[in-house]
């Protein structure tokens, strides 16, 4: 059977850029960006999208242009003989199930919450009323169910139209709404009496802010945040880049991508912190941000049954082109592997994923009890914990080492595809980010002090290491003057350093700056076992 291609590049770049665009841009990167510093924070953040999220981007689509198949055997098309590559695909697949049992939920409150503004339900009531509502809405099992189920068969109902005359066209339509709407509401924020203030917490930058929340809370922060923004990991990416032909480069591309998942980050920034200054609300973090502190800010601005309804009607565009990306990459994935036909795989996983999303829907009610992180957790809390801390980040340690290593497909291969057709071209030498980087840290007895474990006397930028993860912090300082000393201090230091940190964005990050492939190994190896 011909493989399925899309019908433009923009259908392409929105289609991409909508996996990635989710509800983490709106109520989690503003309440960071204004914590950490504001464009501190931000100059910060785009560094590490640059060093960390782009070039596995890049890896995800060039696995699936060159195997012109999605997850399910991308890995068999291009891995050497006699190796067992493939056998990741099972750990992604169960990402985007996990991810869809509780997204899909989440998005069903984005379109019930659209409705009740719309409807004019949240009019001339109070703040605990607010509260109350939300409240409601969790413990209500019937309304839960109605919502997910009504999503889900709305996604699924757009994936089994096809690919260009389905989710292309369809999700082209969802991309320039969201877009449209975010300016309106931009527009409407930033005009508020009082946004000013807003605005300065957003965008100006505050070093003393950044100081006051830790340089290396800070930093983890940002490149966490810049890592799990791209959803890769689960071959995500690599479904779209299955569905590409080779006219433009990827790095190009994924470019693209990163910039409008970055604009719609800054934007939903300007749409939420000014809009809490102006109404004296502090700006929150997560469901609350969404459901109780804005809609209180709703009820108190004129017009704020109109203002209320497209802003939710944003988040739940911003929602289903997730959800559309993951389900998509599902059907694929059974497509590819048993060669069902579109229509079955969709049949089969509108009644597969309905049934795994009801223990996330009882988890706020009937099994409430259940509190598997501790205390005031949930089911959702462990379905996010699982894929966001673990699935995503090994699975894109995985499509690094297939994509370098001489036992994966290789970096010839790999940077032959990448770079294939017009546009930016991905660096073809492999150490070039070694090579560009000046060093941080060049002294020799910074150098004697991590060869004995003690910091370096009155370094205020990096705190101690039992505080806050920064043995590796030292390293990046000394790797790019000392390549050869610092070799040896990873073989016999890594572990240690390593397996303290435990943090995903530190692994990756060394993993890139590492331009030796024995060093290479040591990192991943040990990241897959801490």
């Amino acid at each position: 059977m011909k493989r399925e291609q899309f019908g433009s590049r923009l259908g392409f770049i929105l289609v991409s850029a909508g996996c990635a665009i989710g509800l983490g841009n709106v109520w989690k990167f503003p309440y960071m960006a204004g914590k950490y510093g504001g464009a501190a924070f931000i100059l910060v953040y785009l560094l590490f999208l640059v060093i960390l999220g782009l070039p596995i981007i890049v890896c995800e689509f060039s696995v699936g242009r060159a195997s012109q198949k999605s997850i399910a055997t991308s890995y068999n098309a291009l891995e050497p003989p006699h190796t067992r590559w493939h056998y990741a695909r099972w750990a992604a697949i169960a990402g985007n199930y996990l991810l869809v049992m509780f997204y899909s939920m989440v998005g069903g409150w984005m379109l019930y919450y659209c409705f009740r503004m719309a409807k004019g339900e949240f009019a001339s009531v109070t703040a605990s009323e607010v509260s109350e509502k939300y409240t409601g809405m969790l413990s209500s099992v019937p309304t839960l169910m109605f919502w997910t189920v009504l999503v889900i068969v709305l996604s699924f109902g757009i994936c089994s139209i096809g690919l260009q005359k389905g989710v292309e066209k369809i999700m082209k339509i969802t991309m320039l709404c969201l877009l449209g709407i975010m300016v309106i509401l931009t527009i409407r924020s930033v005009t508020l009496t009082g946004s000013s203030e807003g605005l300065r917490f957003f965008l100006v930058p505050d070093f003393e802010r950044m100081a006051k929340n830790g340089i290396g809370n800070v930093i983890f922060g940002a490149m966490s945040q810049a890592f799990f923004t791209l959803s890769i990991g689960m071959g995500g990416m690599a479904i779209f880049g299955s569905y590409l032909d080779k006219k433009r480069s990827l790095a190009g591309e994924s470019l693209s991508i990163v910039l409008l998942d970055t604009c719609v980050a800054l934007m939903a920034g300007l749409i939420v912190i000014p809009s809490c200054f102006a109404f004296g609300v502090e700006p929150d973090a997560g469901p609350g941000l969404v459901f109780i502190t804005l809609p209180n800010i709703f009820t108190q601005m004129a017009g704020g049954r109109i203002w209320g309804s497209l802003f939710f009607l944003f988040l739940f565009c911003a929602a289903l082109s997730t959800i559309v990306g993951v389900f998509e990459n599902i059907v694929s994935f059974w497509m590819d592997l048993f060669g069902w036909k579109r229509t079955k795989a969709v049949g089969i996983n509108i009644l597969l994923i309905t049934v795994l999303s009801i223990p996330c829907i009882l988890g706020f009610s009937v099994w409430s009890g259940f509190q598997p992180l501790g205390a005031g957790t949930n089911i959702m809390d462990l379905e996010d914990f699982i894929v966001s801390n673990n699935i995503l980040p090994l699975g894109s340690v995985v499509y690094l080492l297939f994509c370098t290593h001489k036992n994966g497909w290789g970096w010839k291969n790999f940077i032959q595809e990448a770079n294939s057709g017009d546009g930016l071209k991905f660096p073809a030498k492999s150490s070039l980010l070694y090579d560009t980087y000046p060093a941080v840290g060049r002294s020799r007895d910074l150098s004697e002090r991590l060869l004995r474990h003690v910091p370096p006397a009155g370094n205020d930028y990096f705190c101690d290491l039992d505080a806050d993860r920064t043995g590796l912090s030292w390293i990046y300082r000394i790797y790019f003057q000392q390549p050869e000393k610092t070799e040896k201090i990873i073989k016999n230091w890594y572990r240690q350093v390593l397996f303290h940190t435990a943090d995903t964005s530190t692994f990756l990050s060394f993993y890139l700056f590492s331009k030796r492939r024995s060093a290479r190994i040591h990192i991943a190896c040990t990241m897959i076992a801490a």
